[in-house]
């Protein structure tokens, strides 16, 4: 009851938030919100270490991109497009890489998904190169709400948010979830009792990648532009951290990472110089230049004093066993 309650305050919060806040930067939140959850249900439910999901993530913007600019189709079928191409890289990378456990699957993944962005360098015509794609149209939603209105297009994310997210609580709490903690847990013995454990693996691999893919289609739309930046290692690093931080293996940990990391990366100039107006010091000026120090300084607060992460430790602090 606890939860189902946080819930319904977060979705409120969520619907009267663009009138008290930018709705791009909003919107923005929740792509990466999505991400990290899709990224979650791999790691933090079946035990899967990918460093990858940069690949599903950045290369469905690609696609997506591309059916929004080049190809003229409608937003639905834009974002379709996305999830699809994610779930069909994730398909070619799970079946490669489940063959390996541990270090060795993670290690393939970030191969392959190197792969891809060498891939994304080379190709010019689709990708843009180093340039990227620059323009991406936002098009109306069914022919209808014009997308190009900011808080329009803020209720069209968060619609696509709630809806994943409801598909990946389904997930979990089905008996395929129950087969995929298994697996986590005591792989070996889930052999033993009969489950085609690669199976299993394969199809979380492919969910994740394909919520992962629409979760960069829908960052697309939003940000109306795709760079190497969203294919490269480092925004599977990202994740991970996002992940980290809020609480693996939880279902709101993630989102609340992700929000954090975000903000923290767009936000921590205008910190700084509020901070510099308010006390008249010129160093807090700088701050904007060391996010990267400053979310590693959290990173590393979290590994010390947060362990299971901000959402797993209050989880374990008022004993609820159930995924918060």
């Amino acid at each position: 009851m606890n939860r189902n309650l946080g819930y319904i305050l977060a979705f409120a919060f969520a619907l009267v938030a663009p009138f008290v806040g930018y709705p791009v930067f909003l919107a923005k939140l929740l792509c990466f919100a999505l991400f990290a959850s899709a990224f979650n249900l791999l790691i933090g439910f079946t035990g899967l270490l990918s460093f990858g999901h940069a690949a599903f993530f950045g290369g469905a913007g690609y696609v997506a991109g591309n059916a929004l600019k080049a190809w003229g189709w409608p937003v639905e079928l834009g974002m379709l497009a996305g999830l699809a191409a994610g779930a069909a890289i994730g398909l070619v990378m799970g079946a490669l890489a489940i063959r390996r456990q541990g270090i060795y699957f993670s290690m393939i993944t970030l191969a392959l998904a190197q792969m891809v962005f060498f891939g994304a360098l080379r190709a010019h015509e689709f990708t843009g190169g180093e340039d990227g794609l620059q323009g991406i149209p936002r098009g109306k939603f069914l022919g209808v709400v014009d997308l190009t209105n900011d808080t329009a297009l803020y209720y069209f994310v968060l619609g696509i948010s709630v809806l994943a997210f409801m598909l990946i609580v389904r997930t979990v709490h089905s008996p395929f979830g129950q087969v995929l903690k298994a697996i986590k847990e005591n792989e070996p013995r889930a052999i033993s009792l009969g489950y085609d454990v690669d199976k299993y693996k394969l199809l979380a691999f492919v969910l994740s990648a394909g919520l992962s893919g629409l979760a960069g289609a829908t960052n697309v739309l939003v940000q109306g532009f795709e760079t190497l930046t969203d294919v490269h290692w480092t925004m599977s690093g990202l994740v991970i951290l996002m992940t980290l931080v809020g609480g693996m293996g939880t279902l709101a940990g993630p989102m609340l990472g992700a929000i954090i990391i975000i903000a923290l990366e767009n936000k921590l100039g205008d910190v700084g110089i509020f901070l510099t107006q308010s006390t008249g010091i010129e160093w807090f000026n700088t701050i904007g230049e060391a996010v990267n120090m400053v979310v590693g300084f959290i990173f590393i607060v979290c590994v010390l004093l947060f362990r299971r992460g901000i959402i797993g430790e209050i989880v374990a602090k008022f004993g609820n066993k159930k995924p918060a």
